[in-house]
């Protein structure tokens, strides 16, 4: 694979798990907890897809292997960190929705 099929997968697995994400969000709003939950570990699969080709090129860079820096593997570092970045803050918006769904119903039992 050539580094611009590795920026592609980069800008493909980073928008996967960041679609995912958000996703997962919508299904926090909804009260479906458990299928957000399965959303967050579809973004965590991608993400980690995207990460052992980030690491591959990092490890090459640290081996010697100079790579060209290309507005299109900008691009996709920066898909991939995006990404990452609305993953964990999708995981802290479902565990929000989870407690205030918790404290809505208890409120509504008593």
């Amino acid at each position: 694979m050539n580094i611009e099929e590795k920026a592609f997968q980069l800008i493909l697995h980073g928008g996967d798990g960041r679609s995912y994400a958000m996703e997962a969000m919508t299904l926090a709003r909804q009260q479906k907890f458990e299928e957000a939950k399965q959303k967050i570990q579809l973004s965590k699969e991608a993400i980690n897809e995207a990460h052992h080709i980030q690491t591959e090129l990092i490890t090459a860079e640290a081996g010697g292997q100079q790579s060209e820096v290309s507005l299109l593997m900008v691009h996709a570092q920066d898909h991939l960190m995006n990404a990452m970045t609305v993953r964990e803050m999708a995981e802290e918006i479902i565990y929000l929705h989870e407690v205030l769904a918790k404290q809505t119903s208890t409120r509504g039992s008593v």
